[in-house]
């Protein structure tokens, strides 16, 4: 029950229609013998009128299920989820490029730097010159074997391409970043020449299966052993070089 004069809690709760009738009808009397307290609770009336009206539409509102805490977890996990499994993606895509991209880089070493490409080089440089390749010559000593065991010990005999016709004549000293190599040229009593290549192995020349490739106009056999790579290089498609690569 109210009292009166009305507490500011009895007036608010006038204003909000919280009081009982009894206790409203009491409200009403006083307040007709009170018009400035009425015009004041008219004014809250119309405030509270006001604010009910502006909020209206979000009172009234469906409930938005995206809203809902449950909902908001659920997509939190699944972003979760998905971030984990993008950075799985990419740490597969990276390890497989990484890979690849490896692989790739060796292969394009491989092309770059394919089996005795130096041979090749060598006997492009100095096997149609006997003057180039002077550090050991037939017209000085027979003894070519000996004169490769000086630099190579352990390595392997020289061919013997007699069989074919081909003959060593000069011999020449090369350097690699492993150490030294050598080459020596063998001729026919035609002029044509084959050369005899010897390197120790490396990075990019490592030891060597029995092969053989075709570069330009000329062909390099090639194998391993004794701790070194070898080649025999001459033209490729020359009758007499094809008799010869199979004297070895």
């Amino acid at each position: 029950m109210i009292t009166l004069p009305p507490s500011e809690r009895d007036l608010h709760a006038y204003v909000d229609g919280q009081l009982n009738e009894a206790d409203r009808a009491t409200m009403d009397t006083y307040l007709a013998a009170n018009p400035a307290l009425l015009q004041r609770l008219r004014g809250w009336q119309q405030d509270a009128h006001s604010l009910r009206a502006g909020l209206s539409g979000d009172l009234h509102r469906m409930p938005n299920p995206q809203l809902d805490p449950s909902a908001i977890r659920r997509r939190i996990a699944q972003q979760r989820t998905r971030r984990i499994a993008t950075a799985a993606v990419l740490l597969v895509a990276v390890s497989v490029g990484g890979a690849g991209g490896w692989q790739a880089r060796n292969m394009s070493i491989g092309h770059a730097n394919p089996p005795m490409a130096d041979a090749v080089q060598a006997y492009r440089l100095f096997a149609g010159n006997a003057e180039m390749a002077s550090d050991w010559s037939a017209t000085k000593t027979r003894d070519v074997q000996g004169w490769l065991d000086t630099h190579f010990a352990r390595a392997n005999r020289l061919p013997d391409l007699a069989s074919a016709g081909f003959k060593p004549v000069s011999g020449r000293l090369t350097t690699t970043e492993q150490g030294p190599a050598a080459m020596v040229v063998y001729r026919d009593e035609q002029g044509r020449t084959l050369s005899f290549y010897i390197r120790p192995p490396g990075e990019l020349n490592k030891l060597l299966p029995r092969g053989s490739r075709r570069d330009g106009d000329l062909q390099a056999d090639y194998w391993s052993g004794a701790g070194y790579n070898y080649a025999v290089v001459g033209p490729a498609d020359d009758p007499a070089a094809q008799a010869a690569r199979r004297a070895f």
